[in-house]
């Protein structure tokens, strides 16, 4: 059965790993996300202090949810724990390809309206299977 849970460290928190992800990544969008990806090269070391023997074919997701758009902090809320349970359950389609280097990948919901979880979750899945083609 594969893993289905999404643990801390798989989520982009570094500030360095932040800033390269949206200075050098390849971006996209499929309504309602805009999404950012990065590789990271074979060698490429990231900088995270806690690196485990396997970091470098690790996946780290950050989502987000503008306030912006949403003023109110329930709605923010709601919208990122349909992103997350999406990804989450989503995210064999990345570790299903096989990939020599690590992915940092970021979610931005962008759009106005609060929309189903079914939709959330389709737009998920097209967004890893973009990313999962272009591997």
């Amino acid at each position: 059965m594969p893993d289905r849970s999404l643990p801390r460290s798989e989520r982009l928190r570094s500030l360095g790993a932040l800033r390269r992800l949206f200075e050098e990544g390849e971006s996209g969008f499929v309504f309602p996300f805009r999404y950012v990806w990065l590789t990271e090269q074979p060698g490429g070391g990231r900088e995270e202090q806690n690196a485990e023997p396997a970091a470098g074919s690790s996946v780290e997701v950050l989502f987000s949810v503008p306030k912006k758009f949403h003023k109110r902090a329930n709605k923010r809320n709601l919208l990122r724990r349909r992103t997350k349970e999406a990804y989450r359950l989503q995210k064999t389609i990345l570790t299903a390809a096989k990939r020599p280097a690590g992915l940092d990948l970021a979610l931005i919901y962008s759009s106005k309206e609060i929309l189903s979880y079914n939709r959330i979750e389709h737009a998920v899945r097209r967004i890893l299977e973009t990313i999962a083609g272009q591997m």
